[in-house]
């Protein structure tokens, strides 16, 4: 595995190496651009659609400029007075390929242009330079980051062989430092890559007729920092106060008659039906297998974190219009959000008669919930949903550890209620009904959320069952959708259950492989590596084996 280079580094033109200096020579690049020319001020804060960088002729002199076309109107910025933000959600799978090419790392990096940019809220860099008259060099001639910067063409047709990733630009030094974009060039789209979260300058020198300009680019990648809060250009220029945040507003201190909460915003946990005493007890397993520690569900705040939110992708309209915001907690594990299973692991088959019943009785909150997987043909199978109405169900087998695709229609707090229930072997009903705050987004301190049950307003109050608590594991779930995605209830129990891991319905397995549903073999966890799940779902192999469904795709590297 190739080691992923960190510490900081900095390549100005003064500092470049010999070979590189007479490359630049070469290329007749003047050192210092337009200078003065750039007026300081206020940073703007470019977070989301589609920009272009282009070299034109302006009075008589060449310059790099942005044309802005994120609010569906074309606004001409300056490099120096612009930060540009890859934000937490950029974070995505490093095809080898583009590793290979940049000379980074095949471990996830933060993309811009990656391959899930069309599902992403990010913004998309592009190259224009059909206005500068004839061709232009790009170089990089200066970077300075905490790790390391490149740019290259990828698809994955290119996925093979015979045709790799086509590098431009990269910081690493076996990586050349120029391109030429062609005159006849009108949106060049390289993807931009770092390996590393924080604050990366980035030097560009454009040359083209004789003339050229240098300008530095400020970007901020992930979201440890706030990118209005930071400085453009070379961050010698300072900035007027910014007047709002990409990031929200500030959080509020926690109030002091708010009961403490454990709150969980990223890495594993369950929800897990455990034995106790002859009973059920629904309870929250956080960590792995062999490091973890568990808590009621009303000890418990979910957090999902602002890098959950996601675009609808065509084919999901049981979530909303294509293209609107969702908040995605994907089937497989993404690094820096949480990521919820199921887990039945403390039961033994010969300890229940029958399957343990998930049952969805209601959600308070200002949207819908829904919980789904892929199939093997990549078509969408809803368990839970409360947007058609609950309550919904799902079973899992004794010995199941099963993970499933969340989304959440908007940001606030939200309590899901759930009654999980079971028969033991002995004929003995058992069952435990136990609320489960989340607060989705950064609008909301989760801090100050009390855990358990809450009397906010809820924008889609849905009603609880009637009669006893204690329901069948044989509980009916929600079918696969129809073509046009619309989900329908079923008057009964299909004759596989999709969450099940008996029926090969895919999932994360123990052993590090993923796919459709989410159900692993009986005593492991799921792959706890950083991965990024692909929306659109693959389709996939399932393989039955004793009970579990263990599905294989195509690896992804895990940090070790």
């Amino acid at each position: 595995m190739r080691a992923l280079t960190r510490g900081r580094r900095a390549y100005t033109a003064a500092a470049l190496t010999a070979a590189t200096a007479v490359l630049l020579s070469a290329a007749g690049l003047v050192a210092g651009g337009s200078g003065n020319a750039r007026a300081a001020g206020g940073a703007v804060v470019l977070d989301e659609g589609e920009l272009d960088f282009t070299p034109r002729p302006v009075d008589g002199k060449l310059e790099l400029q942005i044309d802005d076309r994120s609010s569906g109107t074309t606004a001409v910025r300056e490099p120096s007075q612009v930060v540009l933000h890859a934000p937490a959600s950029s974070l995505q799978y490093t095809p080898d390929p583009v590793a290979t090419a940049l000379g980074t790392t095949n471990m996830d990096s933060w993309q811009l242009g990656g391959w899930e940019a069309e599902n992403i809220f990010a913004p998309e860099p592009g190259w224009n330079g059909s206005e500068a008259g004839d061709d232009t060099e790009i170089t990089l001639s200066g970077y300075d980051g905490p790790g390391d910067f490149g740019m290259a063409t990828y698809t994955p047709e290119m996925d093979n062989a015979d045709a790799p990733a086509i590098p431009y630009l990269g910081s690493v030094e076996s990586v050349q430092r120029s391109f030429t974009l062609p005159g006849d060039e009108e949106r060049l789209l390289p993807v931009w890559q770092f390996t590393a979260e924080g604050v990366h300058r980035l030097t560009f020198t454009v040359t083209s007729g004789g003339s050229s300009d240098t300008e530095t680019l400020a970007v901020v990648v992930g979201d440890d920092v706030d990118p209005a809060g930071v400085l453009p250009g070379d961050g010698s220029t300072p900035t007027a106060s910014p007047t709002d945040s990409p990031t929200g507003s500030a959080t509020a201190s926690p109030s002091p008659t708010a009961p403490a909460a454990h709150v969980i915003a990223e890495g594993h946990v369950d929800m897990a039906a455990r034995p106790t005493g002859g009973d059920l007890e629904f309870q929250l397993k956080e960590g792995t297998e062999l490091n973890h520690e568990w808590y009621e569900p009303g000890e418990v705040v979910m957090h999902v974190r602002p890098a959950a939110k996601r675009k609808i992708p065509d084919g999901y309209t049981f979530l909303g219009t294509p293209g609107d915001a969702v908040w995605w907690l994907p089937l497989q594990q993404n690094a820096g959000i949480v990521w919820p299973g199921w887990n039945t692991t403390e039961y033994a088959k010969a300890d229940l008669d029958g399957r343990v019943a998930f049952r969805l009785d209601s959600v308070q909150g200002p949207g819908n919930i829904a919980m789904f997987h892929n199939d093997a043909m990549g078509v969408p199978v809803v368990s839970l949903n409360s947007g058609d109405g609950l309550p919904d169900a799902h079973t899992l087998g004794a010995g199941t550890h099963s993970h499933f695709d969340w989304v959440f229609s908007a940001e606030g707090v939200y309590r899901t209620t759930f009654t999980v229930s079971a028969t033991l072997a002995d004929g003995t009903k058992v069952s435990d009904t136990e609320t489960i705050a989340w607060v989705v987004g950064d609008d909301t301190d989760p801090s100050t959320v009390t855990p358990g049950e809450g009397d906010e307003p809820t924008a889609t109050p849905t009603a609880t069952p009637s009669g006893s608590a204690s329901v069948t594991p044989t509980a009916t779930v929600s079918p696969s959708l129809p073509a046009s995605g619309s989900a329908s209830a079923s008057a009964s129990p299909p004759a596989t259950d999709p969450g099940s891991g008996s029926t090969g319905a895919g999932g994360s397995s123990s052993t590090g492989g993923s796919g459709g549903s989410g159900t692993s073999v009986s005593g492991g966890l799921a792959s706890t590596g950083a991965q990024v799940g692909t929306i659109a779902g693959i389709a996939v192999a399932a393989v039955l084996m004793g009970g579990g469904a263990v599905l294989f795709v195509r690896r992804r590297r895990t940090a070790q």
